[in-house]
């Protein structure tokens, strides 16, 4: 079986099916179950924000000139349903500045590069993290970077994960929630998995496009709610196959608050007490809750597009505050960021962390992971 993977329907291994067995047993356990009605917990008072240029944003995208181009060509004119944005250095920076960020962990955002193939592959994601390296002489303690692999390939992501990380020394990775409809935790990433837990690697997942024959038909765009339920899918089946545990080394960091795996968390963790506990792989390890409960808690989560009381306490009830990191989404967020002079990004953070939370949560986690851009931010 060739390690590219390909365009047409995939026949489901075992592995891969136990996917839809988890989300069956979990829907029938869903209609059986009474839940009791608790009363939310009423949000606290809002604590001011640290003042300053301070955040350490690790969810912002940027697209080179030759990358968005591409993209625009190949009929990419929407990402996720959002108009495909422009981006530059000059605007990244005035963007920042604006907003007190120190700097930005910057990636490419859905689809990568996988809209194209082969050497056009392998070059677009050459050229990115050359890119990206370059912001690193230019603006050295602004910029640090996640490198774009040209996935599906497998020997080829490989290969550019080894030369982005040893060679051009990015700060990590970024990967898809899924790519041609093949999830993370699929036995196939094994070998890029490997290289990435050698290198003890920071693995940024951020969720990917639908296809349009794959998902409802609804006038909402993907970014407001598919975008998290992909994100979704592809933590639950790197726990399920047992990836996250075979290459503990590797720090996955889970876009928009870990998209529902946090409200999820209990529904997921008693999938092999229920009845497809029959049809549990062999090869593979029976999780129990507390396996589960201590997996989810060992992912990062961002606060892009997720600076509110109630996705934070979310996060904060499966994973502690050393596990949640700054993220701000832009460009893809512009709309959705404060218009009226606030120079807060993420001003709902305050309704449930104070200022020494939010330094911690907004700079202090996030340099923690990446330490040549720690080293770069204090130099």
């Amino acid at each position: 079986m060739s390690a590219n993977i390909p365009n047409s329907r995939i026949t489901l291994n075992r592995r891969r099916a136990l996917g839809g067995a988890v989300a069956g047993a979990l829907g029938v356990a869903a209609t059986v179950a009474a839940v009791p009605i608790v009363q939310a917990a009423p949000a606290r008072t809002q604590q001011p924000a640290p003042s300053g240029t301070y955040r350490i944003d690790l969810h912002a995208h940027f697209l080179p000139p030759d990358y968005r181009a591409a993209l625009i060509e190949h009929g990419h004119l929407t990402i996720g349903g959002y108009p495909t944005p422009g981006w530059s250095p000059e605007q990244a920076l005035a963007f920042m500045d604006y907003y007190g960020i120190q700097a930005q962990a910057l990636s490419v955002s859905d689809p990568g590069v996988s809209f194209l193939s082969g050497k056009e592959a392998n070059d677009m994601a050459r050229y990115c993290n050359t890119y990206a390296a370059g912001l690193f002489k230019s603006n050295p303690t602004r910029f640090g970077a996640f490198a774009v692999l040209p996935m599906p390939d497998i020997p080829a992501s490989i290969d550019e994960a080894i030369f982005a990380l040893d060679q051009l020394h990015l700060d990590g990775v970024i990967l898809l929630s899924a790519y041609n409809g093949v999830y993370l935790g699929d036995p196939r990433f094994e070998p890029l998995m490997a290289a990435l837990n050698q290198r003890n690697a920071y693995v940024f997942v951020h969720p990917a496009a639908i296809p349009d024959d794959a998902k409802p038909k609804l006038p909402l765009p993907d970014f407001l709610e598919e975008f998290t339920f992909d994100t979704t899918r592809a933590a639950t089946m790197m726990m399920m196959t047992g990836m996250t545990q075979r290459y503990p080394n590797i720090r996955f960091q889970l876009a928009h608050a870990g998209g529902t795996v946090p409200f999820l968390s209990h529904r997921i963790s008693v999938a092999s007490q229920t009845v497809i506990g029959q049809l549990w792989p062999q090869d593979l390890p029976k999780l129990s809750i507390l396996d589960i409960q201590r997996q989810i808690s060992n992912f990062y989560v961002d606060t892009a597009l997720s600076g509110s009381a109630a996705a934070m306490s979310s996060a904060l009830a499966v994973t502690s505050r050393d596990h949640i990191v700054f993220g701000s989404d832009w460009p893809f967020s512009a709309l959705t960021l404060p218009q009226s002079g606030s120079h807060d990004p993420a001003p709902g953070l305050s309704d449930i962390f104070d200022a020494d939370q939010r330094m911690e949560v907004e700079h202090h986690n996030p340099l923690r992971q990446l330490p040549r851009l720690a080293q770069a931010v204090k130099s």
